[in-house]
């Protein structure tokens, strides 16, 4: 997947080059950056191994090298960006290993932080639980237009991010965020050729509902066997386009 081609920033270009940058008091430019190239890796826009060249992307930004550095420095700590020496900055590839990791790390943590959520969230975790599920399972995801899928991650990801918000712990939260935008960038792959599983919806049901019933080995197990059966979709697909 790698590439040394630098011209995946073309399509970040589109709404003029400045994209709104302003140092607000409460997200710094480097941070904004952050959050747009972030998107863009992780929805494909960037391609897995592609070079990101400084210069180009300075210009495209219409910013200066410091926060550009700090964003791509953002990015590094969350697995998504690589930096070689002599290389430079390049969007972090994708493998078969790097799934199952993120995978088997999800299982884990998420599985845990669910239980803490179970243990300790309160009658509005479980209100916020079904008022997300409610959000996903009415929104429709069509491989034929590229603006249904966007959205239908959005609030997957809203979904996955509230079940586990009752927790009471910060970092768990963190590396649970992280760990979701990795997988994302796998998913992102899948759903732009197919629709995703059909069954995925009575999933998603089944673990909020076994979650605001407080039947913790129920919402538990039903959330393992989601993020396990989604990480073999992935990796059977990535097997098929011969990625190792």
């Amino acid at each position: 997947m790698d590439s040394a081609d630098d011209s995946s920033l073309g399509p970040l270009t589109e709404g003029g080059p400045s994209a709104g940058f302003l140092d607000d008091g409460k997200n710094t430019i480097g941070s904004q950056l952050a959050s747009r190239l972030r998107e863009a890796i992780i929805s494909g826009e960037l391609e897995a191994g592609s070079k990101i060249n400084l210069d180009k992307a300075r210009k495209t930004f219409n910013v200066s090298l410091s926060p550009l550095r700090e964003g791509l420095a953002r990015l590094i700590s969350d697995g998504l960006v690589e930096f070689q020496d002599n290389r430079g900055y390049r969007v972090a590839p994708i493998s078969l290993a790097n799934l199952e990791e993120v995978t088997s790390l999800r299982e884990e943590l998420e599985v845990f932080a669910l239980r803490e959520s179970i243990r300790l969230g309160d009658v509005e975790w479980e209100g916020n639980i079904m008022r997300a599920l409610h959000r996903l399972n009415r929104t429709e995801r069509d491989a034929a237009r590229p603006e249904t899928l966007e959205q239908w991650e959005a609030l997957h990801r809203e979904f996955h991010l509230t079940l586990i918000s009752g927790c009471g712990k910060p970092l768990l939260l963190h590396f649970c965020s992280l760990l979701l935008n990795l997988n994302d960038r796998y998913r992102r792959v899948f759903l732009i050729r197919t629709s995703g599983d059909r069954n995925v919806g009575q999933e998603h049901s089944e673990i909020a509902q076994g979650a605001v019933a407080r039947d913790v080995d129920y919402a538990c197990e039903k959330l393992r066997q989601h993020i396990h059966r989604t990480g073999t979709n992935l990796r059977n697909h990535l097997a098929t386009k011969g990625i190792a």
